[in-house]
């Protein structure tokens, strides 16, 4: 049933919500110029690399900052303070709206509405063994780490989240994660 309610609901969340995705869309077509839309292959199910969509929010040219390496890209990539990003590219970050273009994946089957977060394929080729068990399923819009109070930690190091959420698969946790993403996209995160 999921692979079903995630296309419905993504196609219907589509629909709802176009008027953000065209007031987004318009604000980085004026301040950036196009493409508006970031395109970036990432790791899905059965470590499958599929195309993932979101607005973009810094700079075209990336040569106007030093760019981080290593370990230190990993901690300051999705920093307020890094000077590619653009004040739009802040807002839509700030309320989540940069992820909205992912509604296309979930509706084109690459992603679900729920699940562990897509990670770069470089990041995977760095995986323990244990770690490639969050590819049993598909990549989520949200999901158990970005609605946990331990969502703090980087993406990368949350791969027992990811764990835990298969462990709790069900829809009753999904729902539950769906419930909490808005809260925790305005800053709220009590804990799940």
């Amino acid at each position: 049933m999921k692979p079903v309610v995630d296309r419905v609901a993504g196609a219907v969340l589509r629909v709802v919500a176009t008027p953000l995705l065209a007031a987004a869309a318009a604000a980085v077509w004026a301040t950036m110029g196009r493409p508006v839309v970031f395109v970036q292959e990432r790791v899905g199910r059965h470590g499958r690399r599929f195309t993932m969509y979101k607005f973009r929010t810094m700079r075209p040219d990336r040569r106007r900052a030093p760019q981080p390496v290593g370990d230190d890209r990993r901690k300051t990539h999705k920093s307020a303070d890094d000077p590619r990003l653009t004040p739009v590219g802040a807002f839509l970050r700030r309320w989540s709206l940069d992820e909205l273009p992912q509604l296309w994946n979930v509706v084109n089957g690459t992603m679900s509405l729920v699940g562990p977060r897509p990670e770069l394929p470089e990041i995977v080729a760095t995986y323990e063994p244990w770690q490639h068990a969050r590819h049993a399923v598909k990549p989520g819009l949200t999901g158990l780490w970005q609605v946990s109070a331990r969502g703090d930690q980087m993406m990368h190091e949350a791969t027992g989240l990811d764990l835990e959420y298969l462990e709790r698969l069900s829809f009753r946790t999904d729902a539950r994660i769906l419930l909490h993403t808005l809260p925790a996209a305005l800053g709220r995160r009590p804990g799940f």
